[in-house]
């Protein structure tokens, strides 16, 4: 493996940025660019929403703006197919996916073009898009996530290949816009920084995955999901702090004296635990703030003087079944764990 740190880092952002300018003037539009494997890289694992899949959040854009030049008219969607040179897409099976979502109504005609209306949820969901593709966090999140997906199934044998041809691929794009540039570096460098791919220093410039990073894709969760996983010996360093304003994660080997023999320490280290992975669990907002409430009450019954077994598994039990709930990511699945193992010490 090469050594990785800042000076490479730097590099390999200049040499990609150098490429990705001449494979611009080379190919002013956008022409899918063929490798020895593919590797499109469409949904993200755990996506299933259409503002979560790329092409088709492109195509609810897309009928957006023809829907504004003929608002009243149905619109075929081999036009996007097309124009876009989506040439492994059906036409078809993209407006039957919009209408199961209902985000369309589909004209049944002779024809057997798949002409489609938006729909007034096809409307909420641009409209979605539209704020969703300004945040700035997401696009990051999406761009490791697609990029790290792409090169797995593209060169999963860590061969070394140029990665400004993800920008060709359909996957290149988030909530209906094209990732850019300036994106696809910093996601470079973060999956870096991380020990997921790296740089080979060449001409042009290259990457391939690590065994981490393949490690990483066979899990079957997401880039964050691997970064927060908890290592042997790591403490949960959160925003809850206990009565004596110690914060979560700088107590190691907590234990308190009390009446019933209770140890808290697992408890503690779930509550930790759980306010430091919240916000990676794709939880819908209302569900996310009951969970960190309840890892609060958690945490301020197992820092208490005197923890009562029963607050403890209540607050505990239900930490455990709203990850359950959160899917099964690596995080989620990490915390379901740690809280089924704090309930066995109370038994």
């Amino acid at each position: 493996m090469a050594r990785i740190n800042q000076r490479a880092i730097d590099k390999h952002v200049k040499d990609i940025a150098k490429s990705y300018e001449r494979a611009a003037n080379r190919n002013p539009i956008r022409v899918p660019i063929q490798t020895e494997a593919t590797g499109t890289g469409g949904t993200m694992p755990g996506r299933d929403t259409a503002e979560d899949d790329p092409v088709l959040a492109r195509l609810l854009m897309w009928l957006d703006e023809q829907a504004q030049q003929n608002p009243s008219h149905y619109i075929d969607v081999t036009r996007f197919v097309e124009e876009q040179q989506l040439h492994d897409e059906d036409a078809s099976v993209l407006a039957f996916e919009l209408e199961q979502r209902d985000l369309v109504r589909v004209a049944r005609t002779a024809g057997g073009t798949p002409d489609v209306h938006l729909t007034d949820a096809g409307r909420a969901a641009i409209h979605r898009l539209k704020k969703l593709r300004l945040d700035r966090a997401a696009r990051l999140r999406y761009t490791m996530d697609a990029f790290h997906r792409w090169l797995f199934d593209t060169a999963g044998d860590q061969k070394p290949i140029n990665p400004v041809l993800f920008l060709a691929t359909p996957a290149a794009y988030f909530a209906g816009s094209e990732i850019t540039g300036t994106e696809l570096h910093e996601a470079l460098a973060h999956l870096t920084q991380h020990k997921l791919i790296e740089h080979i220093d060449t001409e042009p410039a290259t990457v391939a995955i690590t065994p981490q990073g393949v490690s990483c894709a066979l899990a079957g969760g997401n880039v964050q999901d691997h970064v927060n996983q908890p290592r042997p010996g790591t403490t949960y360093n959160t925003y809850l702090p206990n009565a004596k304003g110690v914060i979560i994660g700088e107590q190691q080997n907590f234990t308190q004296n009390n009446s019933d023999g209770v140890d808290p320490t697992l408890f503690v280290q779930l509550a930790g635990y759980v306010g430091q992975v919240s916000g990676t669990l794709n939880m819908h907002e209302s569900d996310r703030v009951e969970l960190e409430r309840v890892a609060q009450d958690l945490h301020a019954e197992a820092t208490s003087p005197n923890p009562e077994p029963g607050r403890l598994r209540q607050f505990a039990t239900q930490v455990k079944d709203q990850l359950v709930e959160a899917g099964t990511t690596i995080a989620a699945t990490m915390g379901v764990q740690m809280a089924e193992q704090a309930l066995g010490s109370l038994m």
